[in-house]
This record gives C-alpha cells, structure tokens and sequence, in this order.
C-alpha cells in the first residue's frame, strides 16, 4: 500500500491547499456550505494531480532509473507494475469525476480539463521546451486557486493573483536551477541543456521580489482594507519576507529544488509559515 501512496504523491496534496486560497481570505471558511464545496473540489484535485502524477511516472519511468532520487520512485524502481498503475490512475479519475460532479459549475470543470490537458502535453513533450516547462507548472498553480474561487463562488484580488503567479515562477525556476547545478544537464531533463545558471539565479530574483511587493500592495490596497474592515494586513508583510527570505536560502543550497520536500523538511520554514497562517487567522477571523 505504501508503495501506491508514493505513486500518487500523496505529500504533494499540500499544493492542493492553494484551493483554499480565496475561502480563507474571504473570512468565510467555516461558512459551512462553502466550506463543504472547498473540500470536494481539494479531494477532486488531489485525485486529479494523482493521475497527473502516475502518468508522468509511467511515461519517464526509463529516465527516472537514471535519476540518483527519482529512481526509487515506485515505477522506477519496479514496485509497482505499468499495468497495476494505469488501473490505479483510471479509479482515481473516476473519483475525481463524482467529486467534481457535486460541484459542478462549467467553468471550473474547464479548468481541471485544461489542468489535466495541460500536465499530459507536458508529460509527453512540452517538459522539453524551455520557459513553456515551466509556464506550465505556473499554471498549475495558478488553476488550484482560480479552481477554488470559482467552486466557492468567491471573487479573489487580483494582487493575490499576481501574487501566486510570481511566486509559482519562483518556485518553477528554483526547481530547473537545482536540478541544473546537482543532475548532469540533459541526462535526466532535455530542457536543463536550455537553462543558463546565471539566467535562472536572476529570474528568481526578480520573481521574489514582484511577489513580495504584490503581496504588500494587496495588504495596503484600499479595497482589502475596506472588505476586512482593519488595516493589520500590512504587519504580515514582514513575516512573509522572512518566509521567502528563508526559502531562498534553502533553496540555494543543496536542496534538490522542490517546494513540498523544501518546506517538509526545514522545520524553521515549516514553523513560520504555521506562525503566518496564526496571524492571518486572528486578523481574518478574530
């Protein structure tokens, strides 16, 4: 069983949150009809990424035996066969499916369409294309959050929005910067023979920074301070400083990238962040 629980990525579900992002600030999380529509449309994406995952997996399973961690994948490492894994990928879309018909709006089936369209063109060749690799990965967390929006029926700031994007480029651009500097370039991804060091380092920059200012602009915009009746947003803003600021240095390091194994395994990081949700939780809802 752990073996099909690795496959479907089940520590990656912590993405999957970004749904989340327009109940929470909204101040109506507890709302309790929303808040049902919240959780089924997060189980219909966990389904869906599961999927996305699996045939990833089977797809890159030669690659990844040459990969020095992606080779104990389950497929990779031959825990799992093809056959049981495409079995495990058709009834988890299937869940999705149900999941996703209990809340059904078109628009938010379009985006998990487009979601799932999105991930198998870059399972199958557009992984290989540099900047459209990593557009993609942006999207995916771009589409968590409009996804949610939409199933909650809630209208989410656009400086939030530039905000997820901005640090979804970071994190995209910091994943192909870590695996360019610890993997041989182009053995394990074509696409890292594309990517100069010095354009990834700098491009982070510039991504970090954007995000943090569209956060403080979103904190300090007039209509958020209206919407929340308070001006205590702005005090967040320091904290996330600190997050991005840490993250950036584990990420430059000798991490291998990923923002879930970053942020799972770094127990300062993991703390601030549990300090942030804190105080947005007393300032949103207290």
């Amino acid at each position: 069983m752990k073996y099909y629980l690795k496959l479907m990525r089940v520590h990656h579900y912590i993405k999957n949150f970004l749904v989340f992002t327009a109940l929470a600030c909204s101040g109506q999380l507890f709302h309790p009809e929303k808040l049902g529509s919240g959780l089924t449309a997060f189980i219909a994406f966990c389904m869906l990424s599961s999927v996305v995952y699996i045939i990833n997996d089977i797809r890159d399973r030669e690659k990844d035996r040459k990969h020095p961690a992606k080779c104990r994948r389950p497929i990779a490492a031959g825990r799992v066969s093809v056959k049981a894994a495409a079995g495990l990928a058709a009834v988890l879309s299937v869940i999705a499916v149900v999941c996703n018909s209990m809340v059904f709006q078109v628009s938010s089936t379009l985006l998990l369409v487009l979601y799932l369209v999105l991930n198998l063109a870059y399972s199958f060749g557009l992984k290989n294309i540099p900047l459209v690799d990593i557009t993609i990965l942006v999207a995916g967390f771009l589409i968590r959050v409009l996804y949610g929006a939409i199933v909650t029926e809630i209208t989410i700031s656009n400086w939030l929005y530039l905000t997820v994007i901005s640090l979804a480029f970071y994190f995209a651009l910091g994943k192909r910067r870590n695996e360019l500097k610890y993997t041989s370039a182009g053995e394990t991804r074509q696409v890292l023979k594309s990517y100069p060091l010095n354009f990834l380092d700098k491009n982070m920059g510039m991504c970090l920074t954007l995000a943090n200012v569209f956060y403080a602009l979103w904190s300090m915009d007039e209509k958020t301070r209206v919407f929340y009746n308070n001006n205590y947003l702005i005090f967040t803003v320091p904290l996330v400083l600190l997050i991005t600021m840490k993250y950036s240095l584990v990420i430059e390091g000798e991490s291998d990238g990923d923002p879930v194994e970053v942020l799972l395994h770094d127990k300062v990081l993991l703390v601030l962040c549990v300090v942030y949700f804190a105080v947005m939780f007393l300032i949103l809802y207290l």
